[in-house]
């Protein structure tokens, strides 16, 4: 039995709503992802200047991180 124009189109709007809904919960658990890469990163650098010698130790900087998270996102995403 073929759907009413109507009834189509409450179909229509309810799959717009469910894609909505699941876009938005893709963008959330992205964004969770690239802060618990940004974490480990912090976390490795952090540890790994510590573990280096007094003369070898430099400043960790934004873009220190932001590199490392973007390799260890690129990895557990590939």
């Amino acid at each position: 039995m073929a759907l009413t124009t109507e009834q189509q189109a409450q179909v229509d709007v309810q799959l717009a709503i469910e894609l909505g809904r699941l876009s938005a919960i893709e963008t959330k658990e992205k964004i969770q992802r690239k802060q618990e890469m940004v974490r480990i990163a912090k976390e490795i650098i952090q540890e790994n200047r510590r573990l280096s010698l007094v003369g070898e130790v430099s400043d960790i900087t934004v873009s220190d991180i932001s590199a490392l998270a973007n390799d260890l996102l690129a990895y557990v995403e590939g």
